[in-house]
C-alpha cells in the first residue's frame, strides 16, 4: 500500500506540475524522478478520463487509481484461437498480402482476439519451427529460381557404344516449389536460353523475377553489386517483360529455393532414372517429363496439398500471361561502320545509312534477320545473307550522289545515247565495250552526251561518226573534233551513209537489256531465297 500510495502520490504531482505549473515533459521527470515515457503515459490516461486540475474533492486516490488504472478483464482462450497457421503461411504467398491484412480480418471475425503483436509473434513461433527452406516467404508468381544440376546423365551411342554427359536444367517457382526439368548436351547459351523458353511454356506465365546463379552463359560479368547480364540473355527477359536479377557472389541462401530443389530432383527424377540407358537426348527429356507429373503431384510431408496444387492456386494466378510468339534465339555482336556504311557481320557486309559511319552500333542475329541498333534504336534490319565477303546494301541507306549514280547502267546510257542520233549510240556501245567492266567507260560517255550542250546534237551526231570512222572512240578524241570544227569536213564514202557504223566487237543496247533483265531477275530470286 505504501508503495501505491507513493504511486499516487507521483501521479497527482506530475498531473500538478503539468496543469498547475505547465512544466515540460523533461521537467516533469526530472523532477519526480520518473521516465519522461511514464509522464507522457499519466497525462495521457489522465486526459482520456477527462481528469482536470485541481481534482474534484470527492475523488480519493482509490478512485483515481481505478480510473488511471481499470482492472484488466481476462478473455477466455477459447476466444482468442489463432487461425490455422498453414492457412497464414499460404496467404502470405500471395501478392500483397501481409501479416497486419491477416490480423486485421482475423479482428473482424474475432473482436475479443490477439493484439497485432501477440498475433506476429505466434505466427513467427510456428514459422520458426518449420523447414530452413520454408522460412523465407515469396509472393506469388514473384520468383523463378533457375539452376543446372551437379549430377550428369549418361547418353549412349547406339552405333559407337560412347557416352556422352547431358546436363539437366532446374527451375522452380519460390511460392509453390513447382518445378520444371529439360536435359541438354551443353549449358552453352543456346542451350541456356533454350531451356528457359521451354520453362515458361511449361508454366504457361512469366514471373516478375527470375533469379539465375552467376552462371557464365546468363552473367557475363559477375559482382556483387552490379552483375553483368548477358546481352542475349537481358534481350530474352525483356521479350517476356521480366527482369533478371543473380544471386549475389557468396551468399548460398538466395539460391536456396533451387539448391533444395535440385537436391529433390536428383533424387526423385535423376536417381529414379538411374538404371536406364538412355540412347538419346529426346528419350532422356521424355523419361524426366513423365517422373515431373509424378514429382510435382507427390504430397507435401509437413503442410496439405502438392506443387502441383499450389502452383494452380497461388503462382499460376498470380503470373503475367506469355507474349503471342517464343522468344527467337539471337546473337548480339558489336561492329563499326566501315567508310562505304557498310558494317562486316559474320563475312557478309550490311548496310546502315551512312550518316553512321565509323559509329559504334549494336547487331542482333537470328537465323532469318540482321539488326542493326545505333544507341538502342533500329537503324537498319536486313534479311540474312550466309553469302562470304558479298554486300546486302538498300538504297536509302545511301547518299543521295552515289543513288544517282547506282541509276545509270549501260543499257540506259545507250538508249540515252540513242536519242541523239544513231552514230552517238554506236560510239558509247562502242566505249562501254572496249572497257574490261563497263561501269569504268560511264564517265567518258556521259563526257560525250554533255558535249550536245556546248555544242549541237547535229555537230555531236556528226562528230561521232567521223570519231566510228578513224576508230578514235573516245571522250577527249570527240572533243577535240569539235573543237577544230573538223566535224563539218565531209566524211569519206563508205562512212556517209545512214547506216551506223558497226564494229564487229560492239554488243550493242540490246545485250546489256538482256543483261540488266537477268541481273534483275536472279537479285529477285536471291531475295526471294
Amino acid at each position: 500500500m505504501a508503495n501505491r500510495r507513493l504511486s499516487m502520490r507521483k501521479i497527482k504531482e506530475v498531473l500538478r506540475l503539468k496543469w498547475e505549473k505547465g512544466f515540460s515533459a523533461r521537467q516533469i521527470a526530472k523532477s519526480c524522478d520518473v521516465a519522461r515515457s511514464t509522464v507522457k503515459d499519466y497525462l495521457d490516461r489522465a486526459e482520456q478520463r477527462g481528469l482536470t486540475w485541481p481534482l474534484p474533492d470527492d475523488l480519493d486516490e482509490a478512485a483515481v487509481e481505478h480510473m488511471l488504472f481499470p482492472p484488466v478483464v481476462h478473455i477466455d482462450a477459447d476466444k482468442r484461437l489463432m487461425p490455422p497457421m498453414d492457412g497464414i503461411h499460404q496467404q502470405l504467398r500471395k501478392k500483397s498480402v501481409t501479416l497486419q491484412l491477416l490480423w486485421y480480418e482475423y479482428k473482424q471475425a474475432n473482436p475479443d482476439g490477439y493484439q497485432y503483436s501477440q498475433f506476429c509473434k505466434r505466427y513467427h513461433q510456428w514459422a520458426d519451427k518449420r523447414d530452413v527452406c520454408l522460412r523465407q516467404t515469396y509472393r506469388a508468381g514473384e520468383k523463378l529460381f533457375v539452376d543446372y544440376a551437379g549430377q550428369t546423365i549418361p547418353i549412349t551411342d547406339s552405333v559407337t557404344g560412347k557416352t556422352r554427359d547431358a546436363y539437366l536444367f532446374v527451375a522452380t517457382l519460390g511460392a509453390s516449389n513447382y518445378t520444371f526439368a529439360w536435359a541438354s548436351f551443353s549449358q552453352d547459351l543456346p542451350s541456356w536460353i533454350s531451356a528457359h523458353v521451354r520453362a515458361l511454356d511449361f508454366f504457361g506465365g512469366v514471373p516478375e523475377i527470375i533469379t539465375p546463379d552467376n552462371l557464365l552463359s546468363g552473367v557475363t560479368k559477375p559482382c556483387y553489386y552490379e552483375p553483368d547480364i548477358n546481352t542475349t540473355y537481358l534481350d530474352m527477359s525483356l521479350h517476356y517483360g521480366t527482369v533478371i536479377i543473380p544471386t549475389r557472389v557468396k551468399k548460398p541462401k538466395d539460391k536456396a529455393k533451387v539448391e533444395a530443389a535440385v537436391k529433390i530432383a536428383e533424387m526423385w527424377i535423376l536417381a529414379a532414372l538411374r538404371n536406364h540407358t538412355f540412347f538419346s537426348l529426346a528419350e532422356l527429356n521424355k523419361a524426366i517429363a513423365e517422373k515431373l507429373i509424378e514429382f510435382n503431384n507427390r504430397e507435401f510431408k509437413k503442410m496439405e496439398g502438392t506443387r502441383k496444387s499450389l502452383f494452380e492456386t497461388i503462382d499460376k494466378p498470380a503470373m503475367k500471361p506469355l507474349p503471342l510468339h517464343a522468344y527467337e534465339y539471337a546473337e548480339w555482336k558489336k561492329a563499326t561502320v566501315n567508310v562505304d556504311y557498310h558494317v562486316e557481320v559474320d563475312t557478309h557486309y550490311y548496310s546502315v545509312p551512312y550518316q553512321l559511319v565509323k559509329e559504334r552500333v549494336d547487331v542482333r542475329l537470328t537465323d532469318a534477320a540482321v539488326e542493326i541498333l545505333f544507341k538502342s534504336k533500329r537503324v537498319a534490319s536486313h534479311a540474312r545473307s550466309y553469302e562470304k565477303w558479298k554486300p546486302t546494301t538498300l538504297p536509302e541507306h545511301m547518299p543521295k550522289s552515289h543513288q544517282k549514280y547506282l541509276e545509270w547502267t549501260p543499257s540506259r546510257i545507250i538508249a540515252w545515247a540513242g536519242k541523239n542520233g544513231p552514230r552517238t549510240e554506236a560510239l558509247v556501245s562502242l566505249i562501254l565495250e572496249s572497257r574490261r567492266h563497263p561501269e569504268q567507260g560511264f564517265r567518258s560517255c556521259l563526257g560525250v552526251m554533255r558535249l550536245a550542250k556546248h555544242y549541237s546534237v547535229e555537230r555531236l551526231e556528226a562528230a561521232c561518226a567521223r570519231a566510228l570512222s578513224l576508230n578514235a572512240c573516245s571522250y577527249k578524241h570527240v572533243k577535240s573534233i569539235l573543237e577544230k570544227s573538223l566535224d563539218n569536213q565531209p566524211l569519206p564514202p563508205a562512212a556517209d551513209s545512214a547506216t551506223p557504223v558497226l564494229h564487229y566487237n560492239i554488243r550493242g543496247k540490246d545485250y546489256y537489256q538482256r543483261q540488266s533483265a537477268g541481273n534483275a531477275q536472279a537479285e529477285k530470286g536471291a531475295d526471294h531465297a
